[in-house]
Formats: C-alpha cells, sequence, structure tokens
C-alpha cells in the first residue's frame, strides 16, 4: 500500500485554507476592472488545486464535508428544486418538530409530499432544529405526511440529513425507539413512490426513519452510518481522536455505499463540495430525483412494495 500523501492526512480546514485564501483574493479584484487578466490568472489557479485536493478525498476528509457548516441543507435545496412548497405541522398528538421540515411540494409541475430533516445556521436557529436531531413527534409528523401522500397517491421524497435521532429522555419518555421502529414498518408498505437522498450526515436510525425507500440516492460528499466516527472510535480503541481510522473502517462514503448495494445512486456535487455552489449542487439534486421518480411511475403499487421488500432484504446477504 502507498503511503498517504499529505493533503489526505490532512483536516478538512486545513485542506481548504489554500483555497478560501485565493477565493478571497478573487473577491478582492472583483471591483477592479484593471485587474482582469490577473483575476483570470487566479481563477484558473484556483481550479487547478481544488481538482488536485478534492479528487481524492479520504472517508474522514468527505464526513468534515458532510457535516460543513456552509453545506445546504432540506430548505436550501427546497428553495432551488421547488416551484412552490406548502409546509405542514404537527404529529396531532404532541406538537411540532421543527427538525423535521414536511409538505406538499412542486416539482416541474408535479406535486411531491417532501419531508427533510433541517439544522440550523446560527445559535438560535440550531436550538430551533435542534441540532437536526429529530424527536418522536417530527418521526410522527413525517408519518402522517406520507400517509396522507398514499391516500391521495403522491409520490414522496425524503431528505437525510441528522447526525441521529435526539437521544434525550425526554425524547425517550415519548416513544423515540416506538416512533422510528413504527416508521420503519409503515415506509415498507407504501403503495408510492418512494425516493430518500441522503444530503449531509445519514446518522443511525434517525435516518433510517427516512431512509426506506424504493431508490436511496446519496450526494457525492455525505455520509450514512450507524454510528459516527468519533463515537465508533469511542468504543473500539477507547480515543475519540481515531476518528479518522473509524471513518475508512465503516465505509460510510458514497462510493463504498453504492459498490456494497446499500445505495441505488449518488448525486455529483460540485468541485470542493455542494457548499461552494448551492444552485449546481441543487441542479444536480433534481435531475437526479426526477429520473428516480420517472423510473419508479413506471410500477404498479404491488411492484413498488414486492421490489422494496426484496432490495432491504438483500441488504447484508453473502454471495
Amino acid at each position: 500500500m502507498k503511503d498517504a500523501t499529505p493533503e489526505q492526512t490532512m483536516d478538512l480546514s486545513q485542506l481548504e485554507k489554500p483555497v478560501l485564501e485565493l477565493e478571497a483574493q478573487i473577491r478582492a479584484m472583483e471591483m477592479d476592472p484593471s485587474q482582469a487578466k490577473e483575476r483570470e490568472k487566479l481563477q484558473k489557479k484556483l481550479d487547478k488545486l481544488k481538482a488536485e485536493l478534492f479528487s481524492h478525498l479520504t472517508d474522514w476528509q468527505r464526513a468534515q464535508l458532510a457535516r460543513h457548516p456552509k453545506r445546504p441543507y432540506t430548505m436550501d435545496y427546497l428553495e432551488r428544486i421547488c416551484e412552490r412548497f406548502e409546509e405542514l405541522h404537527g404529529d396531532r398528538r404532541f406538537g411540532d418538530d421543527a427538525a423535521i421540515v414536511a409538505g406538499m411540494g412542486w416539482i416541474e409541475g408535479n406535486p411531491v409530499m417532501i419531508i427533510g430533516q433541517q439544522k440550523g445556521r446560527d445559535t438560535k436557529q440550531k436550538i430551533l432544529r435542534n441540532f437536526g436531531m429529530p424527536k418522536p413527534e417530527g418521526y410522527r409528523k413525517a408519518l402522517r405526511l406520507m400517509k396522507l401522500a398514499e391516500k391521495f397517491q403522491r409520490p414522496i421524497l425524503c431528505l437525510i440529513d441528522t447526525p441521529g435521532a435526539y437521544p434525550g429522555v425526554d425524547a425517550e419518555e415519548r416513544g423515540q425507539a416506538e416512533a422510528i421502529a413504527r416508521n420503519l414498518l409503515e415506509m415498507a408498505k407504501l403503495e408510492v413512490p418512494v425516493v430518500a437522498v441522503v444530503i449531509g450526515e445519514g446518522g443511525s436510525g434517525g435516518a433510517l426513519a427516512l431512509g426506506v425507500a424504493d431508490r436511496v440516492l446519496m450526494m457525492e460528499n455525505a455520509i450514512y452510518s450507524v454510528i459516527s466516527p468519533e463515537g465508533c472510535a469511542s468504543i473500539l480503541w477507547k480515543d475519540a481522536t481515531q476518528a479518522p481510522k473509524a471513518a475508512e473502517a465503516l465505509k460510510l462514503t458514497a462510493p463504498h455505499l453504492l459498490e456494497l448495494g446499500i445505495i441505488d445512486g449518488i448525486v455529483k456535487e460540485p468541485l470542493g463540495g455542494a457548499h461552494a455552489d448551492f444552485d449546481d449542487a441543487a441542479a444536480a439534486l433534481k435531475e437526479a430525483i426526477i429520473e428516480a421518480f420517472s423510473e419508479l411511475s413506471e410500477l404498479s403499487a404491488e411492484q413498488l412494495v414486492e421490489e422494496r421488500y426484496q432490495k432491504f432484504a438483500r441488504m447484508g446477504s453473502v454471495g
């Protein structure tokens, strides 16, 4: 095995530093027409640097990209892929969970029930969205709207982006495990097309509760795993700093999961990650979603349920 290059052993913040410096130089020249040629040279240098740095990312670096604070979240994508989105609230039992955004959206004129996990940008939003960690009422809201979509024969799109379901005492008291298990059971039986896309973090059962779908896709730099690299490292080596080693062992990135048959496709991101260009990332996501629903529209309700069952039954089989 070849030794890792210095770039491959870097944390993402170190890797991005020269890119950010070049981008700052280019922005500083934008208002000065006399520096157009120099700006063009720097742009070419930037493109070359990005291609070199981001074409051979380690699993740990991809995990950091999946958590990037400037990465587009569910609402960022909905603003770009939907002509219209009407949010619906509440689980009709306890309350409304802001960690899950759900409602009817229109994509290319077609109505789609959309359910996505939402993180916050600033401190106030992070607290409101509970850092993207849903509680039982969030999963019950999601299921209520999935059943509504099934009643009116609307396809369902789930956007997954969570470190995991909220592990607090209040969530456990209100039946967190039961809510997740109920979603797994009911999603397996839905008689309408279901597409799930991991757009950032796909953590444990909190992600899987929205992931029992006919087509499971991942953004190129997203992660999907039963446990975080830090959590895995803490258990196996009693040392969270071994997270890069754990990330490699977990096979949590899109290329690994496609090879293992856990997901069905990878959505290409702009060079440098989805946060580098929200519009390009959203355009690629929209194209993949439309293609997936187009394929599924050919199947009957019975075929959808049977093929979904067979899809998940095959996972983990040998040979």
